[in-house]
């Protein structure tokens, strides 16, 4: 199945077409209300640690370490990762952030997980992989 996500700024018109919004980022953006948004949600959570994103903001990491660090941490975050699985498996889903190049930054990286994610799940549905523990029997034939 073929998910329509994008990634915008935060800081470009609001289009109907947007779909699902999602604030990406740790950090409320400045010179913002909330209401302002119209976001759909924010997930402060699925965003890079406090750490990892100083590491970033700072120079300290490379591009692809900060992204091998931040696809560790989604790792540990898959299930915060099903509202927004849900909502690209509706319609377009929109990553919002503030930073200003979103092409290396952690949004790719999110939208990459996210679709890896779906694709697995996609996968698992289709009856590829067996789906309970009765169906892994024939592995255990000693017993």
């Amino acid at each position: 199945m073929v998910y329509d996500l994008i990634m915008k700024r935060i800081y470009q018109e609001i289009d109907p077409d947007d779909g699902f919004r999602l604030l990406a980022d740790r950090l409320w953006p400045r010179g913002f209300k909330r209401d302002a948004l119209h976001l759909d949600l924010w997930l402060p959570k699925i965003c890079p640690s406090n750490q990892l994103r100083k590491s970033w903001h700072s120079g300290e990491l490379k591009f692809a370490e900060f992204e091998q660090a931040y696809t560790q941490e989604l790792d540990q975050l898959e299930d915060d990762l099903l509202p927004l699985m849900i909502a690209a498996r509706k319609g377009r889903l929109t990553l919002l952030t503030s930073v200003k190049d979103i092409e290396v930054s952690h949004l790719p990286v999110l939208k990459n997980k996210l679709l890896q994610c779906l694709k697995r799940e996609d996968w698992l549905s289709e009856g590829n992989e067996p789906s309970s523990s009765p169906c892994y029997m024939h592995e255990f034939n000693d017993w």
